[in-house]
Order: C-alpha cells, then structure tokens, then sequence
C-alpha cells in the first residue's frame, strides 16, 4: 500500500517543510477505467503513483493520496469504467489546493495519469490567473522527451491506451498487476477524430490502442527517470519568487 498511499506523519512532513522556501505538494489523479485484458482498470492511477513518487525521490515536495476515480466516458462500454463528472473533479481538485493553502502549502502539482481528464488543464489555468501556484505535469513534452529517452517505438499519438508506455512503467512498477496477453494485443487506430462523440468503443473492440508487445521493464524505469528529471523545471518555477 505504501506505493500508493503515502506513509508519512504530521512530524515528517512539519521536517521536511522547515528546510524549504516554498512548500510543494504533488497530487496524483489517475481513473478506474477498462485497460484492456491484461492491465488492471486502476492503470492510470498506478501510473500516476509511480510518477508522484520518482518525484518524491528527487524533490523535497509533500506528496498526498492519489484520486482514484476521475473522467472516464469514453471507455463506459466496457464492464469495471467508473466516472465522475468534469465539475466534481474540478471541485476535488479545487477543494484540496484549498485545504493544503490553509495550511501553509501554496503550491500545488497535479500528475495526471489518464489523457480524458482534459479539465484539469483548465483548473490550473484558472488557479494560475488567479494569482495561485498550480502546475500539471507531465505535458506531452515531457512524455515526448521521455519517450525518447526510454526507446520507446510508438509516437505518442500510436501510443493512445493500454500501450507501451503504460504496459512499461507497469513492468517495472508493479510486475504483478500484469496478466498474460500484452504480448498479442497490439491495435493501432491513429485517426481518432471523432473520439469525443464516439469513445473508445468506435475505435477498439479490445479497449487496446497502442503496441502493448514493446513494452518493458527497462524502458519503464528509464521513462520515470526522464519525468523526474523534467519535473526540475516545474518545481523551479513554483519555488522560485517571481
């Protein structure tokens, strides 16, 4: 549980405060939604953890319990996809960045782990012209320099669900999660256009898009490797005085 749920008291988070100018904390969000036959539907949760905690590793930041359920409708035809709605996670989201500001903590990371939580973006931009420290991470710039550094195959439009990065960071994080068949899963469907109206379901049978069968252990830890290191860039500018 403690990859998932953070074990520290009220004394190791009042330490680790004291030695920084600026507190950061890290909030994953990920879903519970379909991720094919072999990855279990809290995928993107998982990845997110796994994401929050390199950065833990690296950064003296205040890491809380992930969002386990977020925006999902477009894998509600598969049987286990939970969803909440945009305005909910809005308020989630909104409601903790409070909370934490009341206690001292004014800066604020949201590590989405699930691509439909597409309204995330739009809390940090509201936070941010509100005057308040808020950041997403990571942009498709940091998955894309990721993706390279790790060797992964497949673009980052290829690699849309259940794929290899995912089925990666998962071999490397949690190995056991995995069930037998991301070696023969592989479905590519790069033209997704009508994604928002159709959902996954006009797309894959399977609830697989990407190439599962190149995925890794190795290109997993070197994928949360490149992240932490491109976190360095977000945690400068909330810690920093302009």
């Amino acid at each position: 549980m403690s990859d998932l749920v953070p074990a520290d008291t009220t004394e190791d988070v009042r330490t680790r405060s004291s030695g920084v100018s600026r507190q950061v904390a890290v909030l994953p969000v990920g879903s519970f939604e379909q991720h094919g036959p072999y990855l279990p539907l809290a995928t993107d949760t998982l990845v997110a953890c796994a994401v929050a905690r390199e950065i833990a590793g690296a950064y003296p930041v205040h890491l809380l319990p992930p969002v386990t359920i977020s925006c999902s409708h477009e894998h509600a035809a598969w049987p286990g996809t939970v969803s909440i709605s945009s305005v909910t996670l809005h308020a989630v989201v909104r409601d903790i960045a409070a909370s934490l500001s009341r206690s001292g903590v004014d800066a604020l990371v949201v590590v989405n782990g699930h691509g439909g939580n597409y309204v995330l973006g739009n809390v940090v931009q509201e936070s941010s012209a509100r005057g308040e420290r808020m950041a997403l991470f990571p942009a498709p710039e940091d998955w894309e320099a990721a993706r390279k550094r790790a060797g992964v195959v497949a673009s980052l439009l290829t690699d849309m669900h259940a794929g290899e990065i995912e089925t990666s960071i998962l071999l490397h994080a949690h190995p056991e999660m995995l069930r037998p068949g991301y070696e023969t899963s592989d479905f590519v469907a790069d033209d997704r256009r009508h994604l928002l109206t159709l959902g996954m379901s006009g797309y894959t049978d399977s609830g697989v898009i990407g190439r599962p069968s190149l995925g890794s252990a190795e290109k997993g830890k070197e994928l949360l490797a490149s992240l932490a290191d491109s976190f360095g860039a977000y945690f400068s500018l909330l810690t920093s005085d302009g």
